[in-house]
């Protein structure tokens, strides 16, 4: 797989943004205005995603990126989580998209719809099947885990 520089900036910036947030959150003390549900499904994303990290070697620049999300965005997850004084300052009242129901089941019923109808686990042993699918899962979660932020964003009029 060759590098070119549109992945680069995107990776890049992705990166830097994970690490602004990260910073703000250890500098600030404070998660007030972030959406812990967004994050968790950036985790559940990039989980879903980087199945393939244990059985398909792509090279050390893919390798060490998946690593590098899973860890700073369950980092993020944590902090807003369980690390004082950041837990006590993030408001759950206003973080109240319902995660559950109105993506994650949403997501995984139409990746396996669009799995089944499109065959693509024809002839793929069990576990491919279902590294596929969480994949699918993981494309369709992606577009909707920003909406628990927005939601929160208007919350706070800020959006």
């Amino acid at each position: 797989m060759s590098m070119n520089i549109f992945r680069l900036c995107g990776d890049m910036s992705h990166v830097f943004s994970i690490l602004v947030l990260l910073l703000r959150l250890r500098v600030a003390k404070n998660a007030a205005g972030i959406s812990l549900r967004t994050h968790e499904l950036f985790l559940l994303v990039f989980l879903t995603r980087y199945t393939d990290l244990f059985t398909t070697y792509y090279g050390i620049y893919n390798s060490v990126m998946k690593v590098l999300y899973i860890l700073s965005t369950g980092a993020i997850v944590y902090s807003i989580r369980a690390q004082e004084p950041i837990c006590s300052t993030y408001d759950k009242a206003q973080d109240t998209f319902r995660h559950v129901e109105f993506a994650i089941l949403p997501c995984a019923a139409l990746a396996i719809i669009t799995h089944v109808i499109s065959g693509e686990g024809a002839g793929l042993d069990l576990f491919r099947t279902i590294q596929e699918l969480l994949w699918v899962f993981s494309i369709y979660l992606e577009s909707v885990a920003i909406l628990p932020q927005l939601i929160v964003l208007q919350r706070f009029r800020e959006v």
